[in-house]
């Protein structure tokens, strides 16, 4: 499973990939964890406020820090 943070790595980012990364392996998927940072990529994939979330080239979390929680009920949705 591919999952990609869109940002420019403020903060905010930092913490949406964490919270990613802790979803993913407490669920013990495989994945390969990427950060977009470049801004005209990110509006390539209308994501107008960032951090965003994107899991298997679909954003499903934009404009906010996703818990760990929500993170992984997304990630079993994209997995079945």
């Amino acid at each position: 499973m591919k999952i990609e943070i869109l940002g420019t790595g403020c903060a905010k980012c930092e913490k949406l990939a964490a919270n990613a990364k802790a979803a993913a392996e407490a669920m013990g998927i495989d994945y390969e964890l990427s950060k977009v940072t470049q801004i005209g990529e990110i509006m390539k994939r209308g994501v107008m406020f960032t951090p965003a979330l994107s899991i298997d080239g679909t954003v499903k979390v934009a404009g906010k820090v996703a818990g760990v929680e929500e993170i992984t009920r997304i990630l079993s949705t994209a997995a079945s």
